[in-house]
């Protein structure tokens, strides 16, 4: 039965054809959630080629996350982001920064594109829920953006999701920023992301099933 990192193995076979641009970005994302009751042996079973985006609720736990995560991430040379908080990212020198769509469009952003355009391998995702999320991606030069709910998640439920054909038209209409795939990711849904036009997919707890 095909997995998660069946699908994205298979993505990053229709990028690399393409010869993007997004080529060295990892295809497949872990995003860390309270649902998540060992990050730490999620991320030890992640294939090799994905990255990390840590979250969590308060200012405290992100740093004692992040630092939890770092060295396996590090020793596994998985990529890593910290979300919200490109100080923390600074100071822990990790591998980029991930923006909510809510900072990414309210906050005081002079800094972070600042640290994102003095180093060549930093990463800036950019969450989007709509057209306008996605042009603010390509307005801060973002390595890449997600675009959710795609399907139905728990995170937020009775939410009005994208679906594949919707999201697809989007996709091509922009044709900028490389676009990944979030919510309701699972090693089934993620089967119907092929030839899409996504350039990979993130996930929570579909790594786990």
């Amino acid at each position: 039965m095909p997995t998660l990192a069946d699908s994205v193995s298979k993505l990053k076979y229709q990028r690399n054809r393409r010869h993007s641009p997004a080529a060295a970005l990892p295809t497949g994302w872990l995003m860390t959630d309270e649902r998540l009751a060992n990050p730490l042996a999620c991320l030890a079973g992640l294939p090799v080629g994905t990255g990390v985006i840590v979250r969590a609720k308060t200012p405290a736990a992100l740093r004692t996350l992040a630092l939890a995560l770092r060295p396996l991430a590090r020793r596994r040379r998985l990529p890593l982001l910290i979300a919200g908080d490109w100080r923390l990212a600074a100071r822990l020198r990790v591998d980029g920064v991930h923006l909510p769509e809510a900072q990414a469009r309210y906050g005081v952003l002079a800094g972070v594109r600042l640290w994102h355009k003095q180093g060549r391998q930093r990463l800036l995702t950019v969450a989007c829920h709509d057209r306008a999320g996605l042009a603010r991606a390509k307005a801060l030069n973002a390595s890449a953006c997600t675009l959710s709910p795609l399907f139905a998640t728990r995170s937020h439920p009775g939410s009005r999701t994208w679906g594949i054909t919707r999201a697809s038209l989007l996709i091509g209409a922009q044709a900028t920023v490389p676009v990944m795939a979030l919510g309701g990711i699972n090693r089934l849904s993620a089967q119907t992301l092929n030839g899409r036009g996504f350039s990979g997919l993130a996930a929570i707890d579909g790594w786990t099933g």
